[in-house]
């Protein structure tokens, strides 16, 4: 009689341990493009929201728009927005959002450029109407 092993061979296990594998490295792979396409759209939701407060709330009060931005300036505006994914305030020199005042005289300007650096796109970018 022939016996026959119940086990797995070498060549099994080494093949289920590729394939184990590949698949956590796509997982991961996925996993950190979704994590950055979700922070994108945050800073974006940011952007549009300090936009609309300086268009249709500061603006149509004051006639011009603010030197800078905060949520003091723009009480309308959810204050954890002035904050990027990173957990740096709009205005600090490591902040991924920008807001870049000109034409101004004392604290009221005539033009802005409101912006965020994008992880998977180009700068995401807002001016004055």
């Amino acid at each position: 009689m022939k016996q026959t092993s119940a086990g797995f061979t070498v060549i099994e296990i080494i093949i289920v341990i590729a394939i184990v594998a590949a698949s956590s490295v796509l997982f991961f792979v996925q996993k950190n493009t979704i994590e950055s396409a979700a922070r994108d759209e945050q800073r974006k939701t940011a952007i549009n929201a300090i936009h609309y407060s300086l268009e249709e709330v500061y603006f149509v009060n004051n006639d011009a728009y603010p030197r800078t931005v905060s949520d003091e300036i723009l009480p309308s505006v959810d204050p954890e927005l002035f904050r990027d994914p990173n957990g740096v305030r709009i205005g600090d020199g490591a902040s991924d959002y920008r807001y870049e005042a000109t034409n101004c005289e004392a604290d009221f300007c005539q033009a802005y450029t409101l912006r965020t650096i994008l992880e998977n796109e180009d700068d995401y970018v807002k001016t004055q109407r």
